[in-house]
């Protein structure tokens, strides 16, 4: 599947497989910048005993807006085999995580799948969280079948000109659609052990951006009026503005309490029940972990 990487919507036909970066800006080879038990995902994910993340390298989105940014442009991680990284789920979930989270996977599937089986062979018991950029293919969630325990799939944009201008993916809209109807079929009904943790399901994640309810309400409507409260909305409050976004004045900025305060009101009143939201003081944190290659 490397040989002449379609991987991703972008189908650049990088061959990763002889050293040679794609899009996403790695190779076929494995890099990972952090694996540790996590405390700020959603509830239901972090729980009290930590979300075990796995942050891998590259990406093939290009937000400009990315709180992730060095590790995004693949400029950290620490290269690791299919089998080091099985042994780092086992590890993970020895030191008592509620679940693996794979975060940022997207362009390392065909490679990750080989490691979630052996992990699994080997008697890994936690679900698989695959916490995704929503700008996948169909084909690609599709490897996933029987693996994939819980979707955590970002829905950034229902907006095409903002997909494009602020990530570079003016199709981001379509694809999001197809690869969430994929990520449902695997996990059509939410399931949570008595802990209240999750086991099986899809959490939908929209980040609003400053001066975008209306795509924030676009993307609202979609989810909830396709799949109702079968997936469960996470509408988030902690976009932070960086140096580099000067060249995007509109957006450099925190979100407004009104903004998101209009976001959170529309889809109550659209009768959303199932959601995430964020206190508006979690924009004054740092979400952002030290790429320090911890658990690698």
């Amino acid at each position: 599947m490397l040989e002449h990487c379609e991987l991703c919507p972008r189908k650049c036909g990088a061959e990763r497989n002889t050293g040679k970066t794609g899009v996403c800006g790695v190779s076929s080879d494995i890099y990972v910048a952090r694996a540790a038990l996590h405390f700020w995902e959603e509830p239901c994910i972090s729980g009290t005993k930590g979300s075990g993340t796995v942050f891998f390298s590259g990406c093939t989105l290009k937000c400009v807006f990315c709180q992730n940014y060095e590790l995004s442009h693949g400029e950290n991680g620490k290269r690791v085999s299919i089998g080091r990284l099985s042994e780092i789920f086992l590890e993970l979930e020895e030191k008592g995580a509620n679940n693996i989270n794979l975060v940022t996977p997207d362009h390392y599937i065909p490679e990750i799948r080989e490691a979630m089986i052996a992990a699994r062979d080997q008697g890994l018991k936690i679900p698989y969280v695959i916490n995704c950029s929503g700008y996948e293919t169909r084909e690609l969630i599709q490897l996933l079948d029987g693996l994939a325990d819980i979707y955590l799939d970002d829905f950034k944009y229902m907006d095409s000109e903002k997909a494009k201008k602020y990530s570079g993916a003016g199709d981001y809209p379509e694809r999001a659609k197809e690869s969430l109807a994929e990520m449902v079929r695997q996990c059509p009904e939410p399931a949570f052990d008595d802990s209240g943790i999750m086991q099986k399901g899809v959490i939908v994640r929209h980040l609003l951006m400053p001066g975008m309810v209306k795509n924030g309400k676009a993307v609202v409507d979609y989810v909830y009026d396709t799949y109702g409260d079968n997936v469960f909305l996470s509408l988030m409050h902690q976009f932070t503005p960086f140096e580099r976004l000067e060249k995007y004045p509109e957006i450099n900025r925190k979100v407004t309490h009104r903004e998101y305060e209009r976001l959170i009101n529309y889809a109550m009143e659209k009768g959303v029940t199932r959601a995430f939201i964020q206190d508006g003081s979690v924009a004054k944190e740092s979400f952002i972990p030290d790429w320090n290659g911890e658990g690698v």
